[in-house]
């Protein structure tokens, strides 16, 4: 049996007829910028994320753009990111003109390690950017404390957390703001690209809804120089119809995880930690062997698919090239690279094939 790595056209079949009938209502309504549909996610969105305001807009990197332009974040700024991330959260801070300043992760969660971000911190710096990686939030209290002790702002990246808790209440509004992004693989995923913010500041949510707008908020009215990036109102309705399945659906990623974690209990994979104070959502379902490369190619010929999440941390990457890190400056998030593989996870992955995983697992020559 072969077991993809991600199966998005399953998720649109097991709802097909709800999702063709929310896309054509949108196209027959003649509305195609803002309207009714964009309207109503943000207000379902907030409401399921416990928050006052969602504002769309176009994609997850845009949402941590023009979060941090609303919050005042500007050149001669420094933010503080994680070194283990996908780029675009570092891209976000470049983009906004400010400069990021890397911080190591906590080895067994992969998040921002709370312990190291005072010793980062600069009369520059202005906000902090926790990443609730893989579906795991990070351990936002003491991010917060030390955010308030220090004057700063926080800017979550929740774009792979749709719905994960921490320590009870659903990530969507313990900083000042949360960027979302709604790509096609994450938990509550578009069919293209499109993002979000949410926030329980008005002024911030104002100040965004114009900057995606032109900087208008008035037709022909522009307060500051703004940007295009607007929530398409089909991608909207594709996402109205998808959030009323996604506390199911990440229930499914749970108990697929349950699964992983006590099955592969013994192998000399090392399995994810879950605080106690966090109920992750399980984007990803990552482990760690020291022989990863070997691992994944054995899968591969099993016909499993993994993937690596991700193979070059961002101050390796060619496009950081400018900013001087050599090999070794961040040695946690530079191991990690070399050692995590990610498992296939997703709530259309039935029993049978996540028994073909793990089979595949024990099997495999090193595992």
């Amino acid at each position: 049996m072969n077991v993809p790595f991600l199966d998005l056209k399953a998720a649109y079949c097991e709802i097909q007829d709800e999702l063709e009938s929310a896309v054509l209502a949108s196209l027959r309504s003649g509305w195609y910028i803002d309207g009714q549909d964009v309207e109503a996610f943000e207000q379902e969105f907030a409401a399921f994320t416990g928050t006052r305001h969602c504002v769309g807009v176009a994609n997850g990197l845009d949402a941590l753009r023009l979060a941090l332009i609303a919050m005042g974040i500007s050149a001669e700024d420094e933010v503080i990111v994680p070194s283990n991330t996908y780029i675009a959260t570092w891209l976000g801070v470049s983009q906004s003109g400010a400069t990021f300043v890397p911080v190591e992760p906590v080895e067994s969660t992969y998040n921002l390690d709370p312990d190291r971000i005072e010793a980062a911190i600069t009369p520059r710096t202005k906000a902090i950017l926790p990443v609730h990686l893989y579906g795991q939030s990070s351990d936002l209290d003491p991010i917060i404390a030390i955010a308030h002790k220090h004057g700063l702002r926080i800017l979550e990246d929740a774009a792979q957390a749709h719905g994960a808790r921490y320590k009870g209440k659903r990530i969507g509004g313990h900083g000042d703001v949360v960027a979302w992004s709604f790509y096609p693989s994450k938990n509550l995923g578009a069919f293209g690209d499109a993002g979000a913010i949410t926030t329980n500041d008005p002024e911030l949510a104002d100040r965004v809804r114009a900057l995606r707008n032109y900087g208008s908020s008035v037709k022909y009215v522009n307060e500051v120089k703004g940007y295009n990036s607007r929530l398409d109102p089909v991608q909207a309705a594709v996402l109205r119809v998808k959030l009323k399945h996604l506390d199911e659906w990440n229930a499914r990623r749970k108990a697929i995880a349950a699964r992983y974690t006590s099955e592969l209990a013994g192998t000399r994979l090392v399995l994810p930690e879950v605080p106690a104070w966090a109920e992750p959502v399980w984007h990803l379902y990552v482990v760690q062997h020291a022989e990863r490369d070997s691992l994944q190619k054995a899968l591969h010929e099993a016909g499993i698919g993994t993937q690596i999440h991700y193979p070059i941390p961002p101050h390796l990457q060619e496009a950081y090239r400018d900013a001087g890190y050599a090999a070794g400056r961040f040695p946690i998030a530079e191991g990690m690279a070399n050692c995590l593989l990610s498992l296939p996870m997703g709530p259309q992955l039935d029993d049978a094939c996540v028994t073909t995983v793990i089979d595949a697992l024990k099997a495999a020559a090193h595992a």
